[in-house]
């Protein structure tokens, strides 16, 4: 989802582009529970349909998680996917329309490849971001052991019961993977993007 969004707000020229880029960016401003009530809200009508199609709640079951989890993290990817964007010199992309190929596969073959870093950093912050997040699920998804319990809720539900051994290892073990997940996205930056050396 944030790969076409971010291309539109890279390269429209449109007046009103600023309201879609602060719709955008609302949660990162946005308290989590109050993004989680109106995503609630608003999976009554689609959740309706959605039942009525699969005979299942979209509301506290994993599928309306999962829709609330990349609407919080949307802007932790479009973000950096836009800011790629906009850095890939314009002079190439024009370059490549007038040898012929088309805006798709201008896209695919010369834009990606050179937004590469930019791309890599939006899925992992979006990744990270969506792996620690507690106020969004807690409102849509619940707490409902083995559907949609996660780990910060685990944590919050272990220091709620005074049990801090459980809670400690828990978070112990977030911290690690938020951590290696991090290092080896900056390492592999480091290494394949890095500038030619010069003589």
């Amino acid at each position: 989802m944030g790969l076409p969004v971010a291309y539109w707000l890279a390269f429209s020229r449109v007046r009103w582009r600023f309201l879609v880029e602060a719709v955008v960016a609302l949660p990162l401003v946005l308290p989590p529970t109050v993004l989680g009530f109106y995503v609630l809200l608003a999976m009554s009508p689609i959740g309706a349909a959605y039942e009525s199609l699969t005979g299942r709640l979209l509301p506290f079951s994993f599928q309306g998680l999962l829709v609330a989890s990349v609407l919080y993290s949307l802007p932790f990817a479009v973000q950096p996917f836009a800011s790629a964007f906009k850095s890939v010199d314009r002079k190439l992309i024009e370059a490549s329309w007038c040898l012929g190929a088309s805006r798709p596969a201008t896209f695919v073959k010369l834009i990606v490849p050179l937004s590469r870093p930019g791309l890599i950093a939006g899925m992992v912050l979006s990744f990270a971001h969506t792996l620690g997040e507690f106020g969004v699920v807690l409102m849509v998804g619940g707490n409902l052991p083995g559907v949609t319990r996660t780990v910060s809720i685990s944590i919050y539900d272990e220091v709620q019961a005074l049990n801090y051994g459980a809670a400690a290892a828990t978070s112990l073990l977030l911290l690690c993977v938020s951590f290696t997940v991090l290092a080896v996205t900056y390492a592999l930056q480091r290494r394949f993007f890095a500038p030619w050396p010069t003589r």
